[in-house]
Formats: C-alpha cells, structure tokens, sequence
C-alpha cells in the first residue's frame, strides 16, 4: 500500500464502538443537525421491517439520534411497501417521486430520489435484505461526520457472512468487491486501496456533498460516490468504520456480472488520467485476524513477454543461405534450414 493510502487507512479508520449513541447525540444537539436513515428496498418484504423496526426503536424511540426512517421502494412486486409502512418508515416509491425526470429502477436512482423527500444534514443508507447487523450500523457511520467538518463520506466495513448451501457459514462474501472493485482501485486509483469495503451498502454522506454529484441510477452508485468525492475533495474527506460482521440475501452470479459491468462503466466514465505502466502493480487486499482488519499486499504478475516469432528471431544464429519468399523466410529466421533456402 503506497505512503499515503497507508496514513489513509491508519487515520481515518475508526470502530463503530468508537460512537456511542449518548456522545453523538450531544454532539447533534449542538450542532443543529437532522439525520435521516434511508434504506432502498426492491422485493424484501421478508427482511425490510426488521431494519425499520430496529432502526426506529434504539435510534427514534430510545435515543432520538435519527429524526426520520425513509424507504424508497424501487418497484417492488411484492408486499414490501406496506411491510415497511406498517413497521413505522415513511414510504415512498421511486416512480412517485419527481415523475418529471423519469423513472429509472435501480438503488443509484432510490438514493438519488431520496434526496428529494428528505431533509436531513447528514443522510445514512442502510440496505434492505440485512439479516445479522445492529443499529450501530448507523450510529457508527455518523460518528466521523458528527465529529469532523471535513469528512464529507464515511463507508462502512465488515465481516461478509454468507450462508452456504449446506447451511454452513463463511466470510466468502463480496465477490464482485474482490474480483472487480479492488483491482480497479489498485490499478487505477491506488490512493484508495486504504478502503475495505469500496461497495459497501451502508455509508453515510452530508447532503451537502450527495446534492452535487452526478449519481448513476444502478449498482455503480457506491463507486461513483467514492471516485467523486476523492477527486473533489481529497482522501481527508473520507473515512471508514468498522462495523463488525454483516449478512443478508445473496445474488445470483448473473446479477453478480450485471453489477460488475456497471462499475466498469463508471470506472471507465471517471477515468480521465493516462493508464498506469503494465508494470510493477499490486493488489490491495484485507485479511480479517482475531476480530482486526490488516491489509495485503500482492503483486500483480503483469509484466508481458513480446511476441515468441519476435523472440526467436531476435535470438536465432546467422545463416549463410539465401532465404527464399513465403514460408522459407519464415523458417530461416527461426534458425532452422528449409527446402530452397540451401
């Protein structure tokens, strides 16, 4: 990990343990802000109002830290609307709100419209299809913001639980993270290789900073946010929380590709700079260890041979013969004899 991403990683990173709800809402108080919970939900009707519920009692009820829980549904088929209404949300569908600019189905167009029917300072996403998380989730990701002016975006971080098909457990989670996110940041943005969860689904953000970016109506939303507040703003506007472990609903592989191609898309669109040399790159990885995230490091094999006729012929002994046209000169420059050439 290169000098400044390292520093990144050591000071803007932070545990969700680190924001108890009391101190923070001392700290809201003060300030005079409104913090809004959004969660994006598409066909959760099974896991929706669980979020909700939570979210409301330890953070609306018990602490009044949040001052609104908002789901924006995305054309859900089934009865997810109603399941989050009857848990205490404010519920909205996508295609209601500003029918005006269209209706586009995905979470960047859930978030983006979200911002149309809320009016919190400091906006906190929370993902629909949670099945093992807690309301420190929220009270971790304000934390940063409540604390420092400066940090503009915090991301979320944890332990990916997947449930396999025997009904065992893994924390095998975050493939399209490992296989697509983490190259491209390595590559192209390796400033951020500090980040753990580039594609977290639960970050918060001033509504300051969500106004003003160009926000993409699919799966690219995470990305996006990322690459633009660090262009705008630098790595100091940014920070990350642990959040301890996290799991939910897991997506088939052609989803999985579906959401792969969209951040290529974004990564290609954001890409102004010339590519980086095909040489001497690193992956940047993280390894969980006894409950504490540590980053790896691992070289890319990327050095490229030149063509093998090239090679050979740049390699092959003087002959005295005459090479002849077509095949025979062909043979000749690999060093070996052929009929016409003697």
């Amino acid at each position: 990990m290169e000098d400044r991403a390292s520093a990144w990683f050591r000071q803007r990173s932070s545990h969700w343990r680190d924001w108890p709800a009391g101190r923070l809402l001392e700290s809201k108080q003060r300030q005079g802000a409104r913090i809004s919970v959004v969660i994006p939900a598409r066909d959760e009707e099974r896991t929706v109002a669980g979020v909700v519920t939570a979210i409301r009692q330890a953070l609306v009820l018990d602490a009044p830290l949040v001052d609104e829980v908002v789901v924006v549904d995305s054309d859900s088929a089934d009865a997810t609307a109603a399941v989050a209404a009857q848990a205490g949300a404010t519920v909205h569908r996508a295609r209601d709100i500003a029918p005006q600019f269209g209706s586009y189905p995905g979470k960047g167009e859930a978030l983006w419209k979200s911002l149309l029917v809320t009016d919190g300072d400091l906006l906190v996403f929370v993902d629909a299809d949670l099945t093992r998380w807690g309301p420190h989730f929220v009270t971790g990701l304000v934390g940063p913001l409540l604390d420092d002016p400066q940090v503009r975006l915090v991301k979320g971080f944890y332990a990916r639980v997947k449930t396999e098909r025997d009904g065992s457990t893994s924390t095998e989670g975050g493939r399209v993270t490992e296989l697509v996110a983490r190259p491209l940041l390595s590559l192209w943005w390796p400033e951020l290789t500090g980040v753990v969860q580039p594609l977290a689904g639960e970050w918060a953000a001033r509504r300051s900073l969500m106004e003003s970016l160009s926000i993409p109506v699919g799966y690219g939303i995470e990305l996006a946010t990322l690459l633009d507040t660090f262009t705008r703003y630098g790595l100091d506007a940014l920070a990350q929380v642990d959040l301890g472990s996290r799991a939910h609903r897991h997506q088939s592989d052609h989803d999985l590709a579906l959401m792969a191609a969209e951040l290529l898309v974004v990564a290609e669109n954001r890409h102004a700079r010339p590519r980086r040399p095909h040489q001497g790159v690193d992956l940047h990885q993280f390894v969980r260890e006894q409950g504490r995230v540590r980053p790896r490091v691992r070289p890319v094999p990327s050095h490229e041979r030149p063509p093998a006729a090239a090679a050979l012929a740049a390699t092959a002994p003087a002959s005295t013969g005459t090479a002849s046209t077509g095949t025979a000169s062909t043979g000749l420059a690999l060093g070996r004899p052929t009929p016409g050439a003697l």
